[in-house]
């Protein structure tokens, strides 16, 4: 028996590193898992990557109420509902200070990563009343709970999706829905990459030893470090907690 048996599971930011992670996690334990994301090439490598006729993809934009409410439908057409959402799409922005950040970098920073997650919730909650309950996860950050120079949008956006899962935690109690979030440190996927290489063009290997460095456990994490968290809170097994912040991220805001 998986602790996801039965369990019909839509993963955004499915082609990227910790969606890749949670999609083969829970297939493994017993889902239907249906991968969201831009890139269609990405998501049919993550796809065949999984190997697993219990994981297909949709490409869909996280920041359209029309694509979100798509995404729901395809789910419950494949495979007749939804229990799990992991609101897990994400851009880092650019590194950059407040004085010089571009005002639509910004508006793109917060419609993936705020809208995109309400617009989740909005198609995903009433998907879940008919299912009787579900699960909503919202990966959010370090940074959403702490600040981080020339990371001030993305900051901002982590620390906002906190504010709409507490939100969200406390509306949908009483129909059985949990949400929660996720709050990794620096994991090895591309965006931690790309912020290392714009904290120090040219030196990114000493922008990344210097994180890892502030990690008491000295590393980054793997993605499926954080997707077995993830699968601790989309299963039964956390079924009394809902309006929490979770983090996994080495001790480094211990």
């Amino acid at each position: 028996m998986g602790r996801l048996d039965g369990k019909v599971a839509i993963v955004t930011g499915g082609a990227g590193g910790i969606g890749r992670a949670v999609g083969r996690r829970f297939v493994e334990e017993g889902a239907d898992v249906l991968l969201v994301d831009l890139d269609e090439a990405a998501l049919s490598e993550a796809v065949s990557e999984i190997g697993s006729n219990r994981v297909s993809y949709c490409v869909a934009d996280i920041t359209s109420a029309e694509d979100n409410a798509n995404v729901v439908e395809t789910a419950t057409e494949r495979y007749g509902g939804v229990d799990i959402f992991l609101a897990n799409a994400g851009i880092e922005g650019d590194v950059s200070s407040i004085l010089d950040y571009d005002e639509s970098r910004f508006d793109q920073v917060m419609d993936v990563n705020v809208k995109g997650p309400f617009l989740g919730l909005r198609s995903a909650v009433p998907a879940m009343q008919k299912r009787g309950g579900g699960s909503f996860v919202i990966t959010s950050s370090v940074a959403g709970v702490r600040g981080a120079p020339g990371l001030a949008p993305y900051v901002t956006s982590k620390h906002a999706v906190i504010g709409l899962m507490k939100s969200a935690a406390r509306e949908f109690a009483g129909d059985k829905i949990r949400v929660n979030t996720v709050n990794p440190s620096p994991v090895e996927t591309r965006m931690m990459r790309s912020i290392e290489e714009g904290i120090a063009p040219g030196g990114a290997d000493a922008a990344k030893a210097q994180m890892e460095a502030n990690i008491p456990m000295g590393r980054y994490a793997d993605p499926t470090d954080i997707a077995n968290v993830m699968l601790f809170l989309a299963s039964d097994d956390s079924a009394f907690m809902t309006g929490s912040v979770y983090m996994a991220d080495g001790g480094s805001t211990a």
